[in-house]
């Protein structure tokens, strides 16, 4: 039987067409369009099966260009840039109904000793003393939009924990940051390449939100549009996804429209295992049904 575990790394186990060229199938997490973390996570997966020797990826840069459609798979293509001594590149292009809607860049690099440093952790409440999330009572449930009641209702493969829960129906103003723990809910397999991949997909949750918090919007309330537009992402040191991450999150500025959002992953052990950054649209709209209609970008 199937589990939401299973069928991410399902999702992240891409069809091959040609030697550089993939097919992905989509998966419906309650989100109107294609959840940006997939195609992260499907693209990356691409372009680490292109490797032709042990190299790790250290990082990626990635343009949303357009809404992805749920219902439609994803063929992503893969260009082999270089293979050097010590670095590779690789670039994918992720393709739907014949047009581009999703550009990544990402380098590999074969291990090698050298100088090292880091910010420490932040001092948190260790993942056990705080009470996991609850449900929506099903009465505030039945007043929500659709989209958020889909999103809301869906099992997903991660689990959070807030270490300052926010009451994303009625958001307070706050300051621009938040940090929470996650982890797969199941143990998997030991491959670093699947971690990647499953590290790339979970980074997208909650981190353009951190840019929503001084002005008391959320992405669920129905006058709101929010979409990403790049995502970047750096892996410092190996981790399991499947064991508790922090994800520290501020954001810097918000401005034309758009907010700028920061994070940092740590393991269990404060080891700093990888940095994100990205930047995405923030919209809020007079007309709540026209919001719900228009895509969020054009």
């Amino acid at each position: 039987m199937s589990t939401p575990v299973s069928e991410l790394i399902e999702l992240l186990s891409l069809e091959r067409l040609e030697d550089n060229l993939f097919r992905g199938q989509s998966r419906d997490i309650g989100t109107k369009y294609v959840f940006g973390g997939q195609v992260l996570g499907q693209a990356l997966s691409a372009a680490q099966a292109t490797l032709r020797e042990a190299r790790t990826a250290h990082s990626l840069h990635a343009y949303f260009l357009k809404a992805g459609d749920i219902a439609a798979p994803i063929v992503y293509q893969v260009d082999r840039t270089r293979d050097g001594g010590s670095f590779s590149v690789r670039r994918v292009t992720a393709i739907q109904h014949g047009q581009p809607i999703f550009f990544l860049a990402a380098s590999f690099q074969r291990d090698e000793d050298g100088a090292e440093h880091q910010l420490s952790m932040p001092e948190v409440p260790q993942p056990e003393d705080i009470e996991a999330g609850h449900a929506v009572p099903d009465k505030v449930m039945a007043e929500l939009p659709e989209k958020i009641q889909r999103w809301l209702s869906k099992e997903g493969p991660f689990e959070f924990r807030h270490v300052y829960p926010r009451d994303e129906l009625k958001p307070p103003k706050r300051p621009p940051y938040q940090q929470f723990w996650f982890r797969l809910n199941e143990r998997v397999g030991d491959a670093p390449e699947l971690h990647r991949a499953l590290l790339a997909y979970a980074s997208d949750f909650h981190l353009l939100g951190t840019a929503t918090f001084p002005h008391g919007i959320s992405y669920y309330q129905p006058n709101v549009q929010m979409a990403s537009l790049d995502h970047a992402m750096w892996f410092h040191r190996p981790f399991r996804a499947d064991d508790w991450l922090l994800y520290s999150m501020d954001s810097p500025s918000a401005q034309g429209s758009r907010g700028l959002a920061r994070g940092q992953i740590y393991d269990r052990e404060g080891r700093l295992v990888a940095s994100t950054a990205q930047e995405g649209l923030i919209r809020v709209v007079d007309d709540a049904r026209a919001a719900a209609l228009v895509p969020a970008k054009d």
